[in-house]
């Protein structure tokens, strides 16, 4: 697995916002989509494209256009949702998947409760967004569940990792067979007892939308 850590000023100023304790959901929603469309831009630089004729109001000229199938875009529920439109406004024409997935607060392993993906992702790139890499049990059985339905290429985009999460993705994909990319704004210290990210930003799906009871 290839691991990209996006180094630029304005993706640190961001996260440093996204951490702080004080910044309302609003405010973190916003700021998520904005770091997402920065990260998006290094996570496609291997989106599949294909040579296409155009002709401007001088001349012809050759370009490209991205190639089909169209590439998807999978997030993961329900903290994934909140990276989705800053993906889109890089990638309008992409298809959308949903995968739901849930960590066991007990086993930290990550339990399927919902899917909705094509039967078939034979020559697919998948683009997987899931803001925080903690334990790496929700990415990994994503990406396994993608790699089972036939995709070939497959790019996690995170906010953050820590070093447990990357170290198992590497371990649990070692034989997979297909390329895996992942792309995040930050790497951490390390995991707390608890398994959340140290120093993190806490539980992104609950900045993002609220604590549900």
């Amino acid at each position: 697995m290839q691991v990209h850590v996006a180094d630029h000023p304005l993706i640190s100023h961001k996260l440093t916002v996204l951490r702080d304790e004080r910044t309302d959901s609003p405010t973190f929603r916003r700021l998520a989509e904005e770091l997402v469309t920065l990260l998006a831009y290094e996570a496609t630089r291997d989106v599949r494209v294909e040579p296409v004729q155009v002709r401007t109001p001088v001349a012809a000229a050759t370009g490209v256009r991205l190639s089909e199938p169209r590439p998807l875009v999978v997030p993961i529920l329900r903290a994934g949702l909140g990276m989705l439109e800053g993906m889109q406004r890089l990638l309008p024409t992409a298809e959308v998947g949903f995968l739901g997935m849930i960590r066991n607060e007990e086993t930290l392993e990550a339990d399927t409760y919902a899917e909705r993906l094509p039967e078939d992702l034979s020559g697919r790139q998948c683009y997987v967004l899931d803001p925080m890499l903690a334990t790496g049990g929700s990415l990994a059985a994503a990406i396994g569940f993608l790699v089972n339905r036939g995709a070939d290429h497959i790019t996690a985009v995170c906010l953050l990792a820590a070093p447990e999460g990357i170290a198992r993705i590497e371990r649990e994909l070692e034989s997979i067979g297909v390329p895996v990319t992942l792309v995040v704004a930050g790497v951490d210290d390390k995991l707390d007892e608890n398994g959340y990210i140290v120093p993190g930003l806490g539980d992104a799906g609950d900045r993002l939308y609220g604590v549900v009871d």
